[in-house]
């Protein structure tokens, strides 16, 4: 199932210039316009002090994601599906593993922090820029759909993590948000 999924999104990558284009920015940039948004949220005109938790909870996930992915990586070696034949490629081959998708878990880390500190306004516009980013990776042929699940999966226990540790309005949530 996972590489008929995977396989059927890709098979429409190749056929419409604008669409491929529109999915290989999604990959490239996706991620990257995902964390100047939380970083714009620093200057929220609305409950900033709780917003600006969400913020510093967005990257601590983040980070903590991406940390486990490198974690993960190293017991998990899975094939690209280019390589398998499963999909073809039309962005540059990557040099790592397939097992899990960073892309997916940066996207989803950042989503499930602002979900997780009741900002739903801000989790259903940030989600539904992480499912682009997370299609365009499999579009571009660069994963298959269960990299993607893993590595959302990954961001949210990263995301889940940090609101069990770090605690609004604490000493160091207090220093923190302050700033600026």
């Amino acid at each position: 199932m996972d590489v008929t999924i995977t396989h059927w999104i890709n098979s429409a990558a190749g056929i419409s210039p604008v669409l491929d284009q529109i999915m290989i920015a999604a990959t490239k940039f996706g991620v990257p316009l995902l964390v100047a948004c939380v970083v714009l949220q620093w200057w929220s005109r609305t409950d900033r002090t709780h917003v600006r938790h969400a913020a510093i909870a967005a990257g601590l996930s983040f980070l903590i994601g991406l940390g486990a992915n490198q974690i993960i990586l190293l017991f998990v070696h899975r094939v690209r599906p280019y390589d398998a034949g499963v999909t073809h490629l039309i962005i540059p081959a990557s040099i790592d593993w397939s097992f899990p998708s960073d892309h997916a878990t940066a996207a989803f880390a950042i989503v499930a922090a602002f979900a997780l500190q009741a900002l739903p306004r801000r989790a259903l516009v940030f989600g539904a820029m992480a499912l682009l980013v997370c299609c365009s990776r499999l579009f571009v042929g660069i994963h298959y759909a269960t990299d993607v699940l893993g590595g959302a999966l990954t961001g949210i226990v990263a995301a889940v993590l940090v609101r069990a540790i770090y605690r609004e309005d604490s000493r160091l949530d207090r220093l923190a948000t302050n700033i600026l």
